[in-house]
This record gives structure tokens, sequence and C-alpha cells, in this order.
């Protein structure tokens, strides 16, 4: 089951009323949106809303039907098994492909207006502080970093400073390369909001 199939599941079968919805489409053969509805006396369209979810996740078969020649549809069990099984093998192949990134070179970008706060021993960056918007609007973000993301940015070149590869960044830093993952996130998220520069 990937992400988006997984979050459905897991949003709908968290409802209070998910188990005895479960129970009614047991027992009947398949039934409308409008007959559970009036069964369970619920709204019709939190019901239509949960039996179109489960069945665009392929757990409820969904029946075109007619009755005075107007369409309606159906729905049945597909299953008498839910499993959310998610398979992350997918997203490790795609975070163990930073080759080429770690080639680009990265500073401190000038007048950026970040606010970058040490450990206490001094040894890492602990969090960035950056603010985005303008006047009354103006709104704080703070980034609480990982270790390894604090070792890596105490290491980034300043604006006056000549332009580095994040590679020589992750050696001069000492972090681990286990972690490059989540330094090439960081650096996405820094360049996002203009706080990183790259050439």
């Amino acid at each position: 089951m990937d992400f988006k199939k997984a979050a459905i599941l897991g949003l709908f079968i968290s409802k209070d009323y998910a188990e005895d919805l479960f129970r009614l489409l047991a027992t009947y053969k398949d039934i409308s949106a409008s007959e559970a509805a009036s069964r369970m006396s619920m709204h019709i369209k939190t019901v239509q809303d949960f039996l179109e979810a489960m069945a665009s996740i392929d757990i409820l078969k969904k029946t075109e039907a007619t009755e005075s020649k107007r369409p309606y549809f159906r729905y049945s069990l597909n299953t008498r098994s839910l499993k959310m099984d998610i398979d992350l093998d997918q997203i490790f192949k795609i975070q163990s492909k930073p080759k080429g990134k770690l080639a680009l070179e990265i500073r401190e970008m000038k007048n950026a207006g970040a606010r970058f706060t040490t450990s206490r021993n001094n040894q890492y960056i602990s969090s960035v502080v950056i603010w985005r918007g303008k006047g009354r609007d103006q709104k704080e973000r703070k980034l609480n970093l990982s270790i390894p993301q604090g070792k890596f940015l105490y290491h980034l070149p300043f604006p006056s400073a000549g332009f580095k590869s994040i590679s020589d960044i992750i050696k001069n830093s000492g972090v681990d390369i286990n972690n490059t993952s989540e330094i090439l996130d960081i650096v996405d998220v820094l360049i996002e909001y203009k706080v990183i520069e790259s050439q």
C-alpha cells in the first residue's frame, strides 16, 4: 500500500463510526449510501464520503445500479481483511541517490536575516530562525536541527567566503555519510528560504 492509500485508510478507519459501517457492509450483500445512512441514522454525505473513500482504495466494490431510470451506486466488501503495509523501499531508493547534489556549491546568503543559534558547547548549530513577510505580517519560523545538520551548518561558508561543495562541507564537519539525506533536506529548505545560496 502506498502512502496516499494508507493516508485515506488511516483517516477514515479512525472515525468513531467506521466499525459500525464495516459491520453493516459485512451484514449486507451490497448497500447504497442512502440505505446505510438511514440504517445508521447518519448524514448521507458522511456515509457517502466513507464509502467512496473505501472504494477508491479497493476495499469496497462500487457497482452502478438504476432505480426509476436514475443511476446510483451500491457498495460491497471487496475484502474481509484490512492490512496497512507500507513499503518504504521506494523512499530509500530515492534518498540513496544524492551523488549529483553533493557537488552543489553553497554558502550562506548575504543579508538573509536568519539567526543561527549555537549549542551550549559551541560545537554545532542547534536551530535556525527565519522571518517571513514584512511589517505586521512578518512571521517567525524556527527550524530545530538534528546534530548532523547542526555540525554541517556550523561549517557553512559565510557570505563573504567562497562557495564550497556540500560534499566538502560534510567532510570538514565530520558528519557521517549515512546522514547525507538529512543534510540535503535542510539545504533544500534553507535554499528555499533564501538563507543559503548556490552556484
